[in-house]
């Protein structure tokens, strides 16, 4: 008897999914766990294993499109099997080889733009879409490609290498054949699953899956029968470089451009390009016209305003320069995530001061022992780790409906690298000792500032430490990282007078702020964790108990 497949909840905050893939067609024998199709969740993008054998007789759910968990995603039975009672009647695609969009027209109304089914290319031919690497990305920016129109790929290649909003890393092929078609240029952003390339074999017409532009990839003896003129305008359009200039910014600029700038000594963090994003293009450059030089001395005074003229005037001295830099993914992201928790959750903060004497102290004895590295970071982040065990309304998340208790303890600790901020976490943060704190911190700051952390080591953390201690700063309020409840904020320390046993001495004090979510943190219960944290930062033999 044919069965209805829903739309899977692949994650706890799943409400729609995307077909990013079908792996199966219509008419395709189906075992059980064979892999069925590739589902884009809002966290990854996952594959959907068949629980049922039979004929895939129905696809209710395009590749490419997205529709609300439990919609009806495709219909499994025996070759051959009328199914339509089971969709209410509705028209539904044969199962043989009748084409599927003549008895699905609203279907193919709704969404004219979509990729064409594997069905509908040319043998071998694979259309390659903007990938989703990290759970929060909707769109990609290709930083640069490591491979043109005509050259051979092969699985395994890294294809190109794709900004996101949390780092820029290496896009690899998962297909053979040639790369026939480059849909997003170096420099261009686009939306997840956008048509990034086309592989397939050599010499192959894809015209006509690129939304109506023609093919890259030309015969050469037509471009060499080209115009010169012609041949530079189609280089201009269709090849981006990204220069760094002599400030340290980077502007994207077509190669024919940046030959004409270099020989004219053009300064192109001075031109205003009016490609597309930004792009700088050859008659930016031809039309660009340096700043009028400083105006002559005026004329010398009549004697009638000598007197008048002797007297201190006031002249404004300068230019008024800006320049417009074009946000990377990372910026976009932060400004939107920051932006939502800034405005979503009321929250507060509160402070408190920490006596580091003994720490200080606890320090210097534990990386007395050889090969042993531990930093004061590490510690509060032990500590943290531990207060949350004692108070775990801190460990929450808000949803509408319900209060989410973590029972694992996970530590985000925001990494500043140079285009923004990423927050790595810290695994069962609870479970380490400092040493594994102090070395598992070094290994992911590290791969932040290299641009190589995976969406897996940024995502699930509980609670987060950002630390601002090292750039002299003594105080300060962060904006909570959520879906988490709370962040730490954690100063530097500072030698000042402080009193002890009634006595006016140098001490060493840490401020540090809890910034709370209200929703799930009262203010009663957040003063608690910090207390817990104050004993253990000041007490560093508790924390090893």
């Amino acid at each position: 008897m044919a069965k209805i497949i829903t739309m899977p909840r692949l994650s706890d905050t799943m409400t729609e999914g995307t077909v990013a893939t079908w792996l199966k067609k219509v008419g395709d024998t189906v075992k059980e766990g064979d892999i069925l199709a590739e589902i884009e969740t809002d966290k990854a993008t996952m594959e959907f294993e068949a629980f049922d054998a039979g004929t895939l007789l129905y696809i209710g759910i395009q590749e490419g499109d997205t529709a609300p968990v439990d919609s009806v995603l495709a219909i499994i039975g025996k070759e051959g099997e009328d199914f339509q009672a089971l969709l209410g009647g509705g028209a539904a695609p044969a199962p043989a080889a009748e084409a599927p969009k003549a008895e699905e027209p609203k279907a193919a109304e709704a969404a004219p733009a979509a990729a064409p089914a594997a069905a509908e290319l040319p043998k071998d031919v694979k259309i390659v879409t903007m990938p989703r690497l990290s759970d929060t990305m909707t769109e990609g920016t290709v930083a640069a490609w490591l491979k043109k129109v005509g050259d051979t790929v092969k699985e395994g290649d890294i294809l190109a290498e794709i900004e996101t909003d949390k780092a820029t890393m290496e896009f690899e092929s998962f297909n053979a054949g040639t790369l026939l078609y480059i849909g997003i240029q170096e420099g261009e952003s686009a939306p997840v699953d956008s048509v990034l390339a086309i592989i397939g074999p050599a010499g192959t017409d894809v015209s006509a899956f690129t939304s109506g532009a023609p093919a890259p990839a030309a015969a050469p003896a037509k471009a060499e029968a080209a115009a010169p003129a012609a041949k530079e305008e189609v280089k201009e359009e269709a090849a981006t470089e990204t220069v760094t200039t002599a400030d340290g910014g980077r502007v994207f600029v077509s190669p024919l451009a940046r030959k004409i700038a270099k020989d004219k000594g053009v300064d192109l963090s001075k031109v205003k390009g009016t490609g597309e994003n930004g792009r700088i293009v050859k008659k930016d450059v031809e039309g660009y016209t340096p700043a009028a030089a400083a105006a002559p001395a005026p004329a010398a005074a009549s004697p009638a305003k000598a007197e008048a003229a002797a007297k201190p005037v006031y002249t404004p001295v300068g230019e008024v320069a800006t320049e417009e830099v074009k946000n990377n993914q990372m910026r976009k992201v932060i400004a939107k995530r920051l932006g939502e928790s800034k405005f979503t959750a009321p929250e507060y903060s509160l402070t408190i001061e920490l006596d580091m004497d003994n720490a200080i102290a606890s320090r210097n004895v534990i990386n007395a022992v050889p090969d042993t590295k531990v930093s004061f970071n590490d510690m509060v982040i032990k500590a943290s780790a531990m207060a949350l065990r004692k108070h775990p309304q801190i460990n929450t998340q808000w949803k509408e409906d319900v209060t989410i208790y973590n029972k694992h303890i996970s530590i985000g600790v925001a990494v500043a690298v140079e285009d923004g901020l990423v927050v790595p976490v810290l695994k069962f943060t609870d479970m380490m000792s400092l040493s594994q704190i102090g070395t598992g911190v070094k290994d992911l700051a590290g791969k932040a500032r290299n641009k190589k952390l995976t969406p897996g080591e940024m995502e699930g953390s509980t609670f987060t430490v950002s630390n601002l201690g090292m750039f002299g700063i003594q105080e300060f309020t962060s904006i909570i990282n959520q879906p988490n409840s709370a962040i730490l904020s954690v100063g530097a320390i500072v030698q000042k007078p402080v009193v002890k046993n009634g006595q006016i001495v140098v001490g060493n004090t840490m401020t540090v702020t809890l910034t709370c979510d209200h929703r799930t943190i009262d203010g009663a219960t957040g003063a608690q964790f910090l207390q817990t944290l104050k004993q253990y930062i000041e007490n560093p033999v508790t924390m090893l108990a």
